[in-house]
């Protein structure tokens, strides 16, 4: 039977996993990521892209998953 710590190992490789299957691919410099956010369809910002060109979301996207991270437990 398993205990909590290797639940939690096993969810967190799990997360681990569908993190990494939705990573941009690098081609040359430039990452290969879509200029949308994923969660409101508007434009990302040039200089957002360029500061983090990893970003899925715009700035205010973002946030409010930040937020949300903050009170789910």
């Amino acid at each position: 039977m398993a205990d909590n710590a290797d639940i939690a190992t096993e969810l967190m490789e799990r997360r681990m996993e569908a993190a990494l299957a939705k990573r941009p691919i690098w081609i040359g410099v430039d990452m290969a990521t879509s200029p949308e956010c994923e969660d409101c369809g508007h434009e990302i910002p040039p200089a957002r892209r360029n500061a983090a060109p990893w970003a899925t979301t715009c700035i205010e996207c973002q946030g409010i998953r930040e937020q949300r991270g903050r009170y789910v437990r």
